[in-house]
C-alpha cells in the first residue's frame, strides 16, 4: 500500500497528561496598581487557552528544540506551563492570581526576542509585561547534556509585578468598551510593549508601555476609521472625541502582523467587516465586508455578528494569509485570504477558498499556509476536530459550494479529514458474576490511558467528604487511598451484623459504581476543550484542554481506512491504497466487510478474544466461535450484507494477504545499535536527548498503544472473516482456481500478528514496578556476571515512576536512542539544515518502536530491557504469553524466564529453562553476544560457553546445588575436551565441598582429568576438611593415586602454618596409624615435638612436645626392633618460610651454599632420650616459668646448666646419667649456691628453701637449729657421698670452687677430702696460697703417716717395718717451703717453716729406722 498517502488524511489524538502526581504549580499574587475603582459585578469571562512555539523549535540542534509554551486562563487566575519533548523541565509551572480583575480571555501573548521571552496579560483594568530569561541565555554551553533543565519560569517570584516596566492601569476613557473580550498585544522593533483594545465606537486604542528598563510616559492612541488622528495622554486629556461609528462597528476578533518599523492591526467587527489598521500611520488601509462570500447573507446582514473568529499566517515564500470564520446559526463558513499591496501602498484581499461545515459551535482554529485546522464542541459534550487543505478548493470550488448550498442549504462540497478523538471511558462497567466488583473497578480507573490523576484526586476529595486526605500522591498511593476510601464507605452503609454474600457483592457494585461515575464526571469536565495549538515550524498540533494537554498523531493507512466514518469511507480516493484499481477495491471492499464485523461484535464477543489470548488459547478457534455467535443473532442480516460485499471481491486472498503485510513488522534486518562514531560529539550529544522527556516518551508509547490496540481489533475481525470465507468454501466465493490452501496459510499468518498487537497493546497497559536501588545494584552484579552490562538494554534504570508502563520504560531506556542512532546515522541533509517534521517524526518512531517490540523480530531488547530494569514479574507473564505460538529468540525466552525464576526462588525451574535454552546457543544473537567473552582462551564448543556463563551466574546467585545439576549436565556436552572437563569436574568438587558432601567431593576430584587442577582441589579439600574438623573423613579416603600427593600437602601444611592453631602434624599422624604405617607415622610426631620445642616457647607446647615423643616411641615400638628407627628429622631450614626464596635468608642476605646434609638415624633408644630430655624440659618450666622461652630447644649439657641455675640438682644428676654427662657443673653449682646462701640475707634463705625442697635429701632438718646453709651444705656432702669417682673429681672441683670465692672450707669437706686425696688437698692450698692451712695438713699427714691419727687421712697401715710403704708429697711439701722462706723477714712464716723442718726431720728419723728394720728382717 502507498503508506505515505495516510500522513494527509487523518490523525488520532493521544494525551499526553502524566499519569504521575498532579502538576505543581507554583503560586504568586500580582498585586499591581491598584485602580480607581473596581467596577461591580464584573463581567466573568469563559477560560480560554494558548500556547506559544519558539521560533527555532523545529531546529535539531537548537537550545529550543521542541520546546513551547502554553497556558490556561480562568478569571483572576492564569496558568503557564513550558513544556519540552526533549528533557524534562524543571520548576516549569506557575500560577499567578491578578488582584487587579480578570485575565481577558485569549489575553496572553509570547514575544522572542533575541536575549528575553516577554510574556504580556491583559486584564479587565490592566496590562502586564513579564521580562524572563530566554532559554539561550541560560546555558551558556552548546551540549546541553543533562536529563533535566530549568525552565524559563524558574526566577518568576523574583519579578516584582509593582514596578512599572511590568504592570500599568488600563485608562478610563470614553469609548473603550467595557465587556470586549478581544484584545491583541506585539513588541514594536524598539522593544515598546503595545496592546490593542476594541473601542465601542469601532475603532481600536492602543496602550503602548516604554521599552523595559527605559523612561517614559505611557500612552494611549485611538485609531479611527477616519483620517483625524486622537491621542490621548494618561494623567491630563480626560475625554476623547467620539467618531460617527455605530456600536456594529465593535471589534469582535483582533489580530496583529508585525512588518519591519510598522504593524497591521486586522480587526473583524460586529458588521461582519473586515478591517486593517496601519499602528505607524494611525489610520485604516483596508476594509471588506466579508458577507460577499457568504452565500446567503441577508440575514446576516441584518443582525451584529457574534462568534466570529479571525487566524493569520505568514509565510516567508507565500506573504500573509487570513482566515475568517463567519459564524451563522447552525452552520459556518471558513474564508482564507491572501493579503496583496499594491504600488500605491493599498492593500486588498485575494480570496483563496471559502470552507463550508455544518457544526454549530466553533471553540477555535488555527490557519497555517495551506491547511485550516478546526475545533467544535457540541451540546452533547462532544469534541470534534478536523483539518482541510484549502488550497484544494479554489475558486472553482467556491462556485460550487454556492450552487450546492442553495440546493441542499447545508453549502458542505468539500471533505474535511477526520481527527479521531480520544474516547472517554465507558459509562458502565458489565461485570459478570465471577468476577470481583472491586477488581473490576480498579483495573478500569488505574489502567493507563483510561483516568487522569487530577479526576481520580477530584473524585477522591468529593466522595471522603469530612476526612482529611492529603491530595499529593503518588499512582500506587492514590490507588490505596481510593480503594480504603469506597470501603469505609461501604462499610459505614452496613446496618445489619449478617447478611448474604449476594447482597454484599450487590452493595459493593453499588458504592463502586457511585465513585467511578463521580470520576467519570471529573474526567469529562477536564477533558472540555479550550484551543487548538499549532506550530507551524514543526507542523505539529496539539489540544489545549481544561485538565492536560493533548497531542495529535497521523493515523496510518490501515487504520485510517478501519476508523474513517462512513460518509468519508465512501469519497476516499482508491488511489492512496494501490496504484492498481482493481486491488484499490479489493482492499475497500474488504475493509468495508470488518468494519461491519466490527459494528456486529459484542462485548461479550470481544472479551471471548481477548480472553483466549490471554489464557494462550487458539483464536482461530475464539474466531470460529465468535463467527457462529454472530450467524446465531443475526437479527438485521448484517451476515448477509458481509457476504455480498465480498462478491464484490475479485481475488480475497491478494487483498487479504496485502493488508497482512501492510501491518506485520517483522524484519529480517536488525536495527543498528550504537551512533555512528563518525559524527561529531555535539550532533551525538544533540540526538541522543531528542524526544526524551516523559513528556514525549509518553505520547509516543500512547500512539504505539493505540495502533496496537486498532491493529489488535482488525486481526480479530479479519480472522473472523476468513472463517467465515472457510465457512462459505473455495467454489463459493474464491473460484475455482483459488486453493483452499492459501486460505489457511493466511488464517495462520492473521492469528500471530493478531497475538502479536495483542502482546503489545499488554505491554502498553502493564505498569512497570517500583525497584528499590539495592535490587538494582544486586541485579547489575548479575550482570556483570554474563558481561552483558555494556548492553544498552540492560543499563538499570536509576528510578521507575510507578504509573510507568513497560513500553514507556523500553522506549525512554533503549529504544529511543537505538532510534535516534538509526535515524541519524547518514542524515540525508547536513546537521545545519535538518529541521524537525512532527508528523514524520512521530510516525517514524512509532514505526521503528514497534520493529523493536515485534515478537518474531531477531532483536530481543524489549526482554533485555525488562531483564535489565528488574521487571521480572512483567518480563515473566510476556514471554508466558509469548512462548506458546513464537517460535523465534526461543532461547533468548527461555534464558531470561530462568532468570525470572532465579529472582522469585523457583530454582528448579530456572535450571530447567536455562538447559533448554542451550539447544539455541549459536542461532540467536543474543545468545551469541551472551557467550562473547574477552578472554583470548575460548571454550572450543560455544554451548561450553553459554553453560560457563550460567554456572558463575548461579555462583554469583548462591544455588550450588543447580550448579552441581548443570555441570553435570555440561561433562555430556564437553565429550572429549579434558580442559572443559577438568573445569567442570572442578566446579563440581568445589560446589559439593561447599555443600558438604565431603563423598561427592572426593569422587568429583577423582574424576577430575587436569593433574594441576586435581593437586589444587586435593589442596583445597584437604584445608576445608582440616577447618570444619571433618578430619575423620579426610583420613578414610582410599586416595588412590593420590598417597603420596595427600601426604605432601598435608606435611606441607602442617610446615607452613602455625603449630597452635592447626592439627595438621596431628592429622598427618592420624593419616599413617589409619594405613598402619608406623615409622611415618613415628616420623611426623618427631617432627612435631622438634618443631614445638624450637617455636612454641610456652609451657602448653613443652608438654604437647612431650606428648608427641611418646606417640614416637609407642610407635617404634609396634614394629619389630629391626625396624624401629626413623631418619632425624630435617633442622627447619628447608621448611620455616614456605615459599621464600632458597637464595636468601629472612633478612635478604645471601644465604650459604648448603652443604650435604648427613642423614642421621634415630633408634628407639634416642627417641627414649629425647622424651627424657622432653621431661626434664617440662619439670624446669613448671619450676620456673621464666626459663621456657629457653628450654624448649636446649641441648642436653644446655639443660643441664638451666636446672642447675634452677636448683633443680636431682633432676640434672638425673639428665646427666642419663646422657652420660660428667657432674662436674652439678657439683659447681651447688657449691656455689652454698656460697651464696652463707653470705646471703633472709630474703636469700627464704627463696633456697624452695629449691631445697625440689631435691630428695635424705632428711630434712627444719628445726630453728638447722638454717638453709646447713642444708644446702648437707646436700652438697650427700652428693659427695653418693657420687664417688676416680680422683675424687667431684671434690676438687667443689674445693676449687670455694676456695676461689675466699670462702673456708667446712670441716667436714676437709676431713673428706683428707681421707681420700691428703696431697691433692695440700696442693689447692698451695694454688690458693693458704700457707698456714698447708703446714697444719702437712704436720697432721707426717702424724698420720707415723701412725698417729692415720685414719682421718685414709691410710690403712702406718710406717713400720712390716707395714707397706708410705710416702710424702715431697714436692708439694717443698713448694710450700719455698713459698714460706721467700719472705725471711716474716718471723711467723718462718716458724711454720721450722715447723715443717722439725717434723720431717723426725719423720725421716723415724724412716731411717723403719728402713733399717726392714732390712734387718730381710737379711733374717
Amino acid at each position: 500500500m502507498a503508506a505515505a498517502g495516510a500522513l494527509d488524511r487523518s490523525f488520532v489524538e493521544l494525551s499526553g497528561a502524566e499519569r504521575e502526581r498532579p502538576r505543581r504549580f507554583r503560586e504568586f499574587a500580582v498585586c499591581g496598581v491598584e485602580p480607581a475603582g473596581a467596577a461591580p459585578g464584573a463581567a466573568k469571562y469563559p477560560e480560554s487557552a494558548g500556547g506559544f512555539y519558539y521560533v527555532e523549535s523545529g531546529k535539531l540542534f537548537a537550545v529550543t528544540r521542541n520546546r513551547f509554551i502554553h497556558w490556561k486562563t480562568s478569571g483572576d487566575t492564569l496558568e503557564l506551563v513550558e513544556e519540552s519533548l526533549d528533557i524534562n523541565l524543571l520548576n516549569n509551572a506557575v500560577r499567578l492570581r491578578f488582584q487587579s480583575g480578570s485575565v481577558l480571555p485569549g489575553g496572553v501573548y509570547v514575544c522572542e526576542v533575541q536575549n528575553h521571552v516577554v510574556i504580556l496579560i491583559l486584564t479587565t483594568q490592566t496590562v502586564h509585561r513579564l521580562l524572563l530569561p530566554h532559554p539561550s541565555r541560560m546555558y551558556r554551553s552548546e551540549l546541553v547534556i543533562e536529563s533535566q533543565m530549568q525552565s524559563i519560569f524558574t526566577d518568576v517570584g523574583k519579578i516584582d509585578f509593582r514596578d512599572p516596566c511590568n504592570s500599568q492601569l488600563i485608562p478610563v476613557v470614553p469609548g473603550m468598551s467595557p465587556s470586549s473580550t478581544a484584545s491583541a498585544a506585539w513588541l514594536s522593533s524598539d522593544g515598546e510593549a503595545l496592546f490593542a483594545l476594541p473601542s465601542a465606537a469601532g475603532g481600536i486604542f492602543v496602550l503602548k508601555l516604554p521599552p523595559y528598563d527605559v523612561p517614559g510616559a505611557v500612552s494611549l492612541v485611538e485609531l479611527k476609521q477616519s483620517s483625524v488622528m486622537q491621542r490621548l495622554l494618561i494623567g491630563w486629556m480626560p475625554t476623547a472625541i467620539r467618531g460617527d461609528q455605530g456600536p456594529s462597528d465593535r471589534a469582535l476578533s483582533l489580530a496583529v502582523h508585525c512588518v519591519e518599523r510598522d504593524a497591521f492591526i486586522f480587526a473583524l467587527c460586529q458588521d461582519h467587516k473586515l478591517r486593517m489598521w496601519s499602528y505607524k500611520d494611525q489610520m485604516c488601509l483596508m476594509a471588506a465586508d466579508m458577507l460577499e462570500y457568504v452565500p446567503v447573507n441577508k440575514d446576516l446582514r441584518l443582525a451584529a455578528g457574534t462568534g466570529h473568529k479571525l487566524r493569520l499566517a505568514y509565510s516567508p515564500s507565500m506573504g500573509l494569509y487570513l482566515g475568517v470564520y463567519m459564524h451563522a446559526p447552525k452552520r459556518g463558513q471558513f474564508c482564507v485570504f491572501q493579503l496583496v499591496s499594491t504600488e500605491n501602498s493599498r492593500y486588498s484581499l485575494d480570496h483563496i477558498s471559502s470552507l463550508f461545515t455544518s457544526q454549530e459551535t466553533l471553540v477555535d482554529f488555527a490557519l497555517t499556509s495551506t491547511d485550516i485546522w478546526a475545533l467544535w464542541h457540541d451540546a452533547e459534550n462532544q469534541t470534534t476536530v478536523k483539518y482541510i487543505n484549502f488550497e484544494q478548493y479554489g475558486c472553482l470550488t467556491v462556485l460550487l459550494a454556492h450552487l450546492a448550498y442553495f440546493s441542499d442549504g447545508l453549502g458542505i462540497s468539500c471533505q474535511w479529514n477526520p481527527v479521531f478523538m480520544q474516547p472517554l471511558p465507558e459509562e458502565e462497567i458489565v461485570i459478570r458474576d465471577d468476577q470481583d466488583p472491586r477488581e473490576l473497578y480498579l483495573r478500569s480507573l488505574f489502567t493507563p490511558g483510561r483516568f487522569l490523576n487530577a479526576a481520580l484526586c477530584k473524585a477522591l476529595q468529593i466522595f471522603s467528604r469530612g476526612t482529611e486526605r492529603s491530595l499529593d500522591l503518588s499512582w500506587s498511593e492514590l490507588k490505596k487511598e481510593v480503594t480504603l476510601a469506597v470501603e469505609t464507605k461501604l462499610h459505614g452503609s452496613v446496618t445489619e451484623y449478617e447478611f448474604s454474600q449476594e447482597d454484599f457483592r450487590n452493595l459493593q457494585q453499588e458504592f463502586w459504581c457511585k465513585f467511578y461515575a463521580c470520576c467519570l464526571q471529573y474526567q469529562e469536565a477536564l477533558s472540555h476543550p479550550l484551543a487548538l495549538l499549532l506550530n507551524p515550524h514543526t507542523n505539529m498540533v496539539c489540544l489545549l484542554k481544561k485538565g492536560y494537554l493533548s497531542f495529535l498523531l497521523p493515523s496510518s493507512l490501515v487504520d485510517h481506512l478501519y476508523l474513517l466514518p462512513e460518509e468519508n469511507l465512501l469519497t476516499e480516493d482508491d488511489t492512496v491504497i494501490s496504484e492498481d484499481v482493481d486491488v484499490a477495491r479489493d482492499v475497500m471492499c474488504l475493509i468495508k466487510c470488518l468494519r461491519l464485523i466490527g459494528e456486529a461484535v459484542t462485548m461479550d464477543m470481544a472479551v471471548m478474544m481477548e480472553m483466549s489470548c490471554y489464557n494462550l488459547q487458539s483464536p482461530e478457534k475464539a474466531a470460529e466461535q465468535i463467527l457462529e455467535d454472530l450467524i446465531t443473532i443475526d437479527v438485521e442480516n448484517v451476515m448477509e450484507d458481509i457476504c455480498s460485499k465480498l462478491q464484490e471481491i475479485r481475488n480475497p486472498v491478494h487483498a487479504i494477504g496485502l493488508l497482512i503485510r501492510e501491518m506485520d513488522y517483522e524484519t529480517e534486518v536488525e536495527m543498528e545499535k550504537g551512533f555512528n562514531p563518525a559524527q561529531p560529539l555535539s550532533v551525538r550529544v544533540n540526538v541522543s536527548q531528542l524526544y526524551g522527556s516523559s513528556t514525549a516518551v509518553h505520547v509516543v508509547c500512547r500512539g504505539v498503544c493505540k495502533i496496537a490496540s486498532t491493529r489488535f481489533l482488525i486481526c480479530r475481525d479479519l480472522l473472523i472473516l476468513q472463517q467465515l470465507l472457510m465457512r462459505l468454501g473455495d467454489a463459493v466465493i474464491l473460484g475455482a482456481g483459488q486453493l483452499f490452501q492459501a486460505q489457511q496459510d493466511l488464517l495462520h499468518r492473521t492469528a500471530p500478528l493478531l497475538l502479536s498487537y495483542y502482546l503489545i497493546k499488554w505491554g502498553g497497559q502493564c505498569l512497570a514496578t517500583d525497584v528499590p536501588v539495592d535490587t538494582l545494584e544486586s541485579n547489575l552484579q548479575h550482570l556483570s556476571v554474563l558481561e552483558l552490562t555494556d548492553s544498552g538494554a540492560l543499563m538499570a534504570n536509576k528510578f521507575v515512576s510507578s504509573p510507568q508502563t513497560v513500553v514507556e520504560l523500553f522506549f525512554q531506556e533503549v529504544a529511543r536512542k537505538h532510534i535516534m542512532s538509526h535515524l541519524f546515522s547518514q542524515p540525508k541533509a547536513p546537521p545545519s539544515q535538518t529541521g524537525l517534521n512532527w508528523p514524520e517524526m512521530v510516525t517514524t518512531m512509532t514505526n521503528y518502536l514497534l520493529q523493536l517490540l515485534w515478537p518474531s523480530n531477531p532483536g530481543c531488547l524489549f526482554l533485555e530491557c525488562l531483564m535489565g530494569n528488574c521487571q521480572y514479574v512483567q518480563l515473566q507473564d510476556y514471554i508466558q504469553l509469548l512462548s506458546p505460538w513464537c517460535q523465534v529468540n526461543v532461547g533468548s525466552c527461555r534464558f531470561m524466564l530462568g532468570r525470572c525464576y532465579l529472582v522469585t526462588g523457583e530454582g528448579q525451574k530456572a535450571l530447567e529453562c536455562f538447559c533448554q535454552a542451550a539447544s539455541e546457543v549459536g542461532k540467536e544473537e543474543f545468545l551469541d553476544r551472551l557467550i562473547r567473552s574477552e578472554d583470548s582462551e575460548a571454550v572450543s564448543s560455544p554451548r561450553l560457553q553459554y553453560y560457563d556463563k550460567v554456572l558463575r551466574l548461579l555462583d554469583v546467585v548462591g544455588l550450588p546445588e543447580l550448579v552441581i545439576q548443570l555441570a553435570t549436565v555440561a561433562i555430556t556436552e564437553a565429550g572429549d575436551d579434558w580442559k572443559s572437563q577438568a573445569t567442570l569436574r572442578t566446579c563440581i568438587f568445589k560446589h559439593h565441598l561447599d555443600l558438604g558432601h565431603n563423598s561427592q567431593a572426593y569422587e568429583a576430584l577423582t574424576q577430575i582429568p587436569d593433574s594441576s587442577r586435581q593437586l589444587d582441589c586435593l589442596r583445597q579439600l584437604v584445608v576445608v576438611l582440616c577447618e570444619r574438623s571433618q578430619l575423620q573423613d579426610l583420613v578414610a579416603f582410599p586416595y588412590v593415586n593420590l598417597h603420596n600427593e595427600v601426604v605432601g600437602i598435608i606435611e606441607s601444611r602442617a610446615r607452613a602454618v602455625d603449630l597452635m592453631t592447626h592439627n595438621y602434624y596431628e592429622l598427618l599422624y592420624a593419616f599413617h596409624i589409619y594405613r598402619h604405617n608406623y615409622r611415618k607415622a613415628g616420623t611426623v610426631m618427631f617432627e612435631y615435638g622438634m618443631r614445638l620445642g624450637r617455636e612454641v616457647r610456652t609451657l602448653r607446647g613443652l608438654e604437647k612436645q612431650g606428648s608427641c615423643y611418646l606417640a614416637a616411641i609407642n610407635c617404634l615400638r609396634l614394629i619389630r626392633p629391626e625396624y624401629a628407627w626413623i631418619v632425624q628429622p630435617s633442622s627447619g631450614a628447608t621448611y620455616d618460610r614456605p615459599g621464600a626464596s632458597p637464595k636468601r635468608t629472612h633478612d635478604g642476605e645471601c644465604a650459604a651454599a648448603p652443604a650435604n646434609r648427613q642423614i642421621e638415624i634415630l633408634e628407639l633408644a634416642d627417641l627414649e632420650k629425647e622424651c627424657s630430655l622432653a621431661r626434664i624440659r617440662l619439670t624446669l618450666a613448671r619450676h620456673d616459668p621464666s626459663a621456657v622461652a629457653v628450654a624448649g630447644s636446649s641441648s642436653a649439657e644446655d639443660m643441664v646448666t638451666l636446672l642447675v641455675q634452677a636448683g633443680l640438682f636431682d633432676t640434672a644428676v638425673a639428665l646427666c646419667q642419663t646422657f652420660r654427662l660428667p657432674l662436674t657443673p652439678v657439683f659447681e653449682g651447688l657449691a656455689f649456691k652454698c656460697i651464696k646462701l652463707q653470705s646471703g640475707g633472709a630474703a636469700a634463705h627464704a627463696e633456697a628453701w624452695t629449691w631445697l625442697a625440689a631435691n630428695q635429701l635424705s632428711s630434712v632438718i627444719t628445726t630453728k637449729e638447722s638454717s638453709a646453709t646447713d642444708e644446702a651444705w648437707r646436700l652438697l656432702s650427700t652428693y659427695l657421698e653418693r657420687h664417688k669417682v676416680q680422683n675424687n673429681t667431684y671434690h676438687h672441683c667443689v674445693i676449687s670452687k670455694l676456695l676461689s670465692h675466699g670462702v673456708p672450707l667446712p670441716t667436714w669437706l676437709i676431713n673428706s677430702y683428707k681421707k681420700v686425696d691428703a696431697a691433692e688437698l695440700l696442693r689447692l692450698y698451695l694454688n690458693y696460697d693458704l700457707l698456714e692451712e698447708a703446714v697444719d695438713l702437712v704436720s697432721e699427714y707426717v702424724d698420720a703417716v707415723l701412725g698417729k691419727g692415720h685414719q682421718y687421712f685414709g691410710i690403712e697401715f702406718p710406717l713400720s717395718a712390716t707395714a707397706p710403704m708410705v710416702w710424702l708429697p715431697y714436692s708439694s711439701i717443698d713448694q710450700l717451703l719455698q713459698a714460706l722462706g721467700e719472705n725471711s723477714a716474716n718471723s711467723h712464716n718462718i716458724a711454720l717453716s721450722q715447723k715443717i723442718l722439725d717434723k720431717l726431720e723426725d719423720y725421716q728419723q723415724k724412716v731411717e729406722k723403719a728402713t733399717r728394720d726392714l732390712l734387718y728382717r730381710r737379711t733374717l
